[in-house]
């Protein structure tokens, strides 16, 4: 039985409906909560005893759910708790930017079951892109032997302007009276939800990563732009239409350069990947001793900010300088958000973050110059500690946040 295939479920009605839903419904309350007794589903569905141990054999021989042993008695004999096989549901996380797709399964324990696979892809036509993820996934799918019913959905998280809730992607892919995500639905037969790329990362740190357990967290993605999350009293805050966290694109300099926003002086303009390579390339025109000359003027590839975070870490001190100068630049922005928002705990994750304390030490001296003492004493500065697997973590975070948690 696929209890994720919508357009299988459109065709139920009457009682075969209603086993169905209850009996999503047990897998969705077993992922969250782990195990649950037969009385615990009687009283969760509102159905009789003998329905919910009839619902349960028939999970047991679907091979969902598994018998995990006795539970704590509550005044009678100790019941029988039920679990779900650690391989008997899955979640298809895709980490989409602009010119890659990064797609790995996960398991009922979220657990990874597969190497994260890798493909080229190109925002053009969406159609033509769509037909691209869901091959790419199928070939996945196929080469992991998982069958396709145990399939409870797809997490995607991508760059853009995100109405999560509606599926509209604003900047990418947008097609009026068309949400993006109804598109890729009725490719992939399952529930699909989308979300903006930081806001997908910040739910993974909020769950598995640094800032689980902080009612108030704030997680800057630092790549080639800059993005920001913001957790407020315990949930992911996304504003009036869902586009909250755009801190990149605040101007903080008048005579600064051109965002490609439209704006002069945005903060993404000093601090942030594409800052770091302007600056060293400009700095390069003028400076040979530098361990990145090399790189700069023979290398047919275009400097990237892992090359400049490389040469930091070995020493060199122009790339010690840019990153310090970026530090700076970010820490005056950081400042400002630890003044309105008060968070417990910064994290930061994103290329930039691989310069370790030589990005966060420079963000730290900043604030003691802009930010009132006793705000920047309540608030930590962290780097991720989920590195390259954030994207992929936060995609199927997206999907157990929709299908689980709020549904």
């Amino acid at each position: 039985m696929n209890y994720w295939d919508t357009e299988y479920m459109s065709s139920l009605s009457g009682l075969e409906l209603k086993t169905f839903l209850n009996k999503k419904r047990m897998i969705k309350y077993l992922y969250r909560q782990g195990m649950l007794s037969s009385a615990d589903f009687s009283n969760i569905l509102k159905i009789s005893a003998p329905k919910s141990n009839a619902y349960i054999q028939e999970l047991i021989d679907e091979g969902f759910i598994e018998n995990k042993g006795k539970g704590e008695s509550i005044g009678g004999r100790k019941p029988n708790t039920y679990g779900l096989k650690k391989n008997s549901v899955y979640i298809i996380g895709i980490d989409m930017g602009l010119k890659f797709l990064r797609i790995a399964l996960f398991n009922a324990a979220m657990q990874k079951v597969n190497d994260v696979q890798l493909s080229a892809i190109s925002f053009n036509e969406r159609g033509t892109l769509i037909d691209e993820i869901y091959k790419h996934t199928q070939k996945l799918l196929t080469k992991s032997k998982i069958d396709k019913d145990k399939i409870m959905g797809v997490g995607i998280n991508m760059p853009g302007l995100i109405d999560s809730k509606n599926g509209i992607n604003y900047t990418y892919l947008y097609e009026q009276d068309a949400p993006l995500v109804d598109a890729i639905t009725k490719k992939f037969k399952c529930p699909v939800f989308i979300e903006n790329d930081t806001k997908a990362r910040t739910l993974a740190e909020m769950r598995y990563g640094a800032a689980k357990g902080y009612d108030n967290a704030l997680v800057l993605q630092i790549d080639w732009g800059l993005g920001l999350g913001m957790i407020l009293n315990g949930k992911l805050y996304k504003g009036n239409s869902g586009f909250a966290g755009e801190f990149g694109h605040i101007p903080i300099n008048n005579k600064g350069v051109l965002c490609n926003c439209g704006k002069i002086g945005c903060i993404e303009t000093m601090a942030s990947g594409q800052a770091l390579v302007r600056l060293a390339c400009e700095a390069l025109e003028h400076n040979t001793n530098s361990k990145l000359s090399s790189i700069y003027k023979h290398r047919k590839e275009p400097l990237m900010p892992t090359d400049i975070i490389s040469a930091a870490h070995l020493g060199d001190q122009l790339s010690v300088t840019l990153i310090n100068n970026v530090g700076e630049a970010l820490g005056q922005g950081v400042a400002n958000l630890i003044q309105i928002l008060n968070p417990e705990i910064v994290v930061l994750g994103g290329v930039l973050a691989k310069a370790k304390d030589y990005i966060t030490t420079p963000i730290e001296h900043t604030l003691y110059k802009y930010c009132l003492p006793k705000l920047r004493e309540d608030t930590r500065i962290v780097i991720s500690p989920l590195s390259d697997e954030i994207g992929i973590i936060g995609s199927a975070t997206v999907l157990l946040e929709n299908i689980l948690e709020n549904n």
